[in-house]
């Protein structure tokens, strides 16, 4: 069996882009692979994007179908089918594409300092600016050098660094071997939110060591991203935020005996409380009633929901009576 495993979340509504996907795996530079393709009821259905490909390629892809629920979901399901001679599981989003020598890299520095955790940069791109790679990250969090090349680190307390700020962390760069994906799952409940974050939480907290690599190992493609696809005016954008509070609530009491940590996670969730109420208010402005049934799923689990709405009103009334003021 192969020495890595790719698992590949699949739901898109355009032909070709699972496709584009696939042949930046087959173009990799290490080649003992498999792939688990997890069809999760995607518009466009993976077995006819397929039907006409290489059969050299479908004799290492594996197709499973199930019902929709979600990437997390999606990714579990791979995660279970993984075949026990695996020795390393990477992931890729069906809508970016890796860079020739991802696997390689992972492979070459995983096995050389005993690694049970990777991640390699993302390659920068104008539409997600708000993304950097190991190199500047090194340069605000210091760590240690393991190799100068390619550029591996390793942060002491990387876990800690993540919630401060995790632009730095790629699900479609990030490899993991059989401790950690034998071991840590994704929380489905939580799609469109902090899935990811909870996910890469709980691998590095599992893992013995864990290294980042500044060389890049995937370019953002351009297909569906379902959290990108999401504003304020958008219907799940409550559900998106109560999600994100809700997998920041987890983070709080994985953490609870750090307080420094737990200092940072509280500011995230209040302003997933603020943007919460903020779209609502939009809602309200538009017309359209407020989603009273989740805003009180949400202050039974939140009381310090009620209070963020009082200090934004207030807020509000503040600023009116500034502006009125001036006139």
């Amino acid at each position: 069996m192969a020495t890595f495993t790719v698992i590949i979340p699949f739901y898109q509504r355009e032909p070709g882009i699972l496709t584009r996907a696939l042949q930046s795996v087959f173009s990799q530079s290490f080649v003992d692979f498999d792939i688990i393709v997890v069809d999760d009821e995607s518009p466009h259905n993976a077995k006819i994007e397929l039907q006409d490909a290489d059969p050299a390629w479908l004799e290492r892809i594996r197709i499973i179908e199930q019902k929709n629920g979600g990437p997390g979901a999606a990714r579990n399901t791979g995660l279970d089918a993984v075949p026990a001679e695996t020795r390393f599981v990477a992931l890729l989003d069906s809508d970016d594409v890796w860079l020739p020598d991802h696997l390689t890299n992972a492979f070459e520095s995983m096995s050389r300092f005993g690694a049970e955790c990777y991640w390699a940069s993302m390659q920068a791109s104008e539409e997600f600016y708000y993304h950097f790679g190991m190199a500047q990250l090194e340069k605000t969090e210091g760590g240690t050098r393991l190799s100068e090349k390619p550029l591996i680190i390793e942060l002491q307390d990387l876990a800690s660094v993540m919630l401060r700020n995790w632009s730095f962390l790629h699900l479609t760069c990030m490899v993991m071997s059989r401790p950690v994906f034998e071991a840590v799952r994704f929380e489905p409940e939580l799609r469109l939110a902090a899935e990811d974050v909870l996910f890469f939480c709980d691998c590095i907290l599992k893992s013995k060591r864990t290294i980042l690599c500044d060389e890049p190992g995937a370019a953002r493609g351009m297909g569906i991203n379902i959290f990108h696809s999401i504003d304020n005016q958008s219907p799940e954008f409550l559900r998106q935020q109560f999600n994100t509070w809700v997998a920041l609530d987890t983070l709080e009491q994985r953490f609870s005996n750090r307080p420094g940590d737990v200092a940072s996670i509280a500011g995230y969730k209040n302003t997933a409380r603020r943007q919460a109420l903020w779209g609502q208010a939009g809602r309200m402005k538009r017309r359209q009633s407020p989603e009273f049934g989740l805003l009180a799923k949400w202050v039974m689990r939140d009381p310090a929901l009620i209070r963020a709405a009082f200090e934004l009103g207030a807020g509000k009334l503040g600023m009116g009576a500034r502006e009125r003021s001036a006139t």
